[in-house]
């Protein structure tokens, strides 16, 4: 009789279900494909995500290399434009007079230096006596009190500064005012 039994209940079970258990399989492996399936998905995401910010990172590095990347050539300039503007301040008006042609060259070739600088992005940063003092674009040398000026004044510009696009190449060396004492 518990054989007939047994017989009846596994008839009625592959009645309730007909595949034996292979259905609740089958979600499970549904279940596992698209667990699969999100994870390479994340994957993909995050490998698109670092190639887009390596492009990024790589357009920002070679915009910067374009600009910057003569900056030590810009700088090692420097000195041939300070070498001739000293040749045009020390020529006195005996000079000027005796070799004109002389003072013109020197003066082209100053101008033509800062027109290869300007093609290059170098702008020349020329304080004048009076203007205010500026730290980020001038080196106070020295300060002293002087009548007639406000404290931070340009008193004397020593050198010209220079700027590479947006960059400081060089500060303008300057002399500052400073508070009278009393």
């Amino acid at each position: 009789m518990t054989e007939k039994k047994d017989e009846i209940l596994e008839d009625q079970e592959q009645l309730n279900d007909p595949l034996g258990g292979a259905m609740a399989e089958g979600f499970d492996e549904i279940e596992a494909l698209r667990a699969e399936r999100d994870e390479f998905k994340d994957r993909f995401m995050r490998a698109l995500a670092d190639a887009e910010n390596a492009r990024k990172r790589a357009d920002r590095d070679r915009r910067e290399a374009e600009n910057y990347g003569g900056s030590k050539l810009a700088r090692d300039m420097l000195p041939v434009f300070d070498a001739l503007k000293r040749a045009l301040d020390a020529a006195g008006e005996d000079v000027r007079a005796a070799a004109p042609a002389l003072i013109e060259g020197v003066e082209l070739t100053q101008r033509e230096l800062l027109n290869v600088f300007k093609r290059h992005g170098i702008q020349a940063i020329m304080p004048q006596v009076g203007d205010k003092f500026d730290p980020q674009q001038h080196e106070a040398m020295f300060e002293a009190p002087v009548p007639g000026t406000k404290a931070g004044d340009i008193i004397q510009v020593m050198t010209e500064g220079f700027l590479l696009h947006d960059r400081l190449l060089r500060p303008a060396k300057v002399g500052v005012s400073s508070m009278p004492k009393s």
